[in-house]
């Protein structure tokens, strides 16, 4: 018998006043505490939406991100700078009311040193989610392949001299941060990947292959990373992210 599910993949729209604060807090016009109440309650709305809408599984709708992945920057050393054009660059195409958009990627982006762990990326997110709903909480994780992008030959080779050097690093940073979202009950983690999909884009393809890696290479030892993070964790459920 299939078990299907239906639950959001991740982010949520940030409603207009976390936006807004969210600029007053990089302003300095407001203050850490006022904006983290600010914070709480665009999660609890999204909290509400989804079970309003009867889902069985629910997100914080990711609204404490500048991106989906940027809560490993925002709690590891080691990057370099990281606006968010690190997250977003490339080309995206719209209807006829928002149109297209092209950015192309940050020249200084790449890390520039060891990557070091000064907290834990998602365990405060479970930990307010889950005292926020009886559903069942998800947590969302980048995959490790989708960091290719934060390795640069020209600024990482000084810490990483290659691609497999700095994305084991990556790898080993996400599966400790699973095994502790497991230790505190963590039952649905979710690993984003999207990277696999964009490959089909020559384009994309080549900028992930100018990386160091060929497309077999990327199917292969890229999903073998995917498993090392996920690991043997009887009990949770992975979904993994296209």
């Amino acid at each position: 018998m299939q078990t299907i599910r239906a639950d959001i993949v991740g982010s949520l729209l940030r409603p207009p006043w976390l936006l807004k604060a969210q600029q007053d807090l990089a302003a300095g016009t407001m203050s850490a505490a006022d904006f983290k109440a600010i914070e709480d309650r665009a999660v609890d709305e999204a909290v509400g939406l989804q079970e309003e809408a009867g889902l069985e599984v629910v997100t914080d709708g990711e609204v404490r991100r500048q991106s989906f992945q940027s809560q490993m920057t925002a709690a590891v050393d080691g990057f370099g700078e990281c606006p968010l054009e690190a997250f977003v660059w490339g080309d995206w195409h719209g209807d006829e009311e928002v149109g297209d958009f092209s950015q192309e990627r940050p020249a200084t982006l790449g890390a520039v040193k060891k990557l070091t762990r000064r907290r834990h990326l998602s365990v405060d997110e479970l930990t307010y989610l889950r005292g926020r709903t009886n559903r069942i909480p998800k947590v969302t994780l980048p995959s490790p392949g989708l960091w290719a992008n934060f390795w640069s030959p020209q600024h990482s080779r000084q810490s990483y001299p290659t691609l497999d050097h700095f994305l084991g690093d990556v790898t080993d940073i996400l599966r400790d941060e699973v095994a502790e979202l497991v230790r505190l009950g963590a039952t649905y983690i979710q690993l984003d990947a999207p990277h696999y999909a964009l490959l089909i884009d020559p384009k994309t393809r080549s900028f992930y292959e100018s990386q160091g890696w060929g497309l077999d290479r990327w199917l292969t030892q890229g999903i073998e990373m995917d498993n090392a993070v996920m690991g043997d964790f009887p009990g949770v459920t992975f979904g993994f992210h296209l």
